[in-house]
């Protein structure tokens, strides 16, 4: 398995089309044809079904594209990093948060210690679910992860911040919204847009409502903010989303 089997591959799945990952990569068409015929014969599958010129991603194919990216990803890291200990460059500052905390939280947070602290010339912040996160700094990937409790792991020193209530994200012409506080009892029978990770905030919500029929299941308190604003339901979010990177009409 080759490097340039592989960064065929993800191109091709990233663009749609050999065509186009071919002008990505600066190869020819039959060159890349040729690059993902030889990577599909060694691994023994088709990662791609073909009608004529178009390409169509078979379900293998998506399930081994997560694990090249993060390949492919990893050697961009390091290459980069190699240019920059050439330079003479510091180490950058890799950072992993939840996707909440990665826009509500971690970027105020860094605006606020730039003028007192040494930081990096370079950052990398990468959003991420709680759980991958947790292998990211295992892994080595990222230094500090940002996520929200529960959280135990022998591997990981974990340093507590901070708590806050939780809000409820309603349309803003709703008389509810001018509340200040909304009781959660007033959500029954209200489609509810919920996050999908069982193990957080939702198990909570489901012991409260049980589980509503016709609810929204999303991975991202910004998909659950966009989903209130147009009219699909109402949410129950951690507040990092809420008023760090507030949507207009919610």
């Amino acid at each position: 398995m080759e490097l340039r089997q592989l960064e065929a591959f993800a191109a091709v799945m990233s663009t749609g089309s050999v065509t186009a990952a071919g002008r990505l990569l600066g190869r020819s068409q039959p060159a890349i044809s040729r690059l993902l015929q030889e990577l599909e014969a060694e691994i023994g599958y088709a990662l791609f079904a073909r009608s004529g010129p178009r390409v169509t991603p078979t379900e293998q194919g998506f399930l081994l594209y997560d694990d090249v990216e993060r390949a492919l990803s990893s050697l961009r890291q390091i290459r980069d990093r190699a240019e920059e200990i050439a330079r003479g460059q510091a180490q950058p500052l890799l950072l992993a948060a939840t996707s909440a905390l990665a826009a509500g939280l971690v970027p105020d947070a860094l605006k606020r210690i730039e003028p007192h602290a040494n930081l990096a010339p370079r950052i990398e912040l990468r959003s991420a679910s709680p759980e991958r996160v947790v292998h990211a700094v295992l892994s080595g990937a990222a230094q500090l992860g940002a996520t929200s409790l529960p959280l135990e792991h022998r591997g990981l020193t974990v340093h507590w911040i901070g708590q806050a209530p939780c809000v409820v994200a309603l349309p803003e012409n709703e008389p509810a919204a001018r509340q200040a506080v909304v009781p959660v009892a007033a959500l029954a029978g209200r489609r509810v847009i919920t996050m999908a990770n069982p193990y957080r905030l939702r198990r909570r919500l489901d012991a409260a409502l049980g589980h509503a029929a016709g609810a929204i299941e999303t991975n991202s308190s910004v998909n659950a903010l966009a989903a209130v604003r147009a009219g699909l339901g109402v949410s129950v979010l951690e507040p990092i989303t809420a008023y760090g990177a507030p949507m207009a009409g919610v």
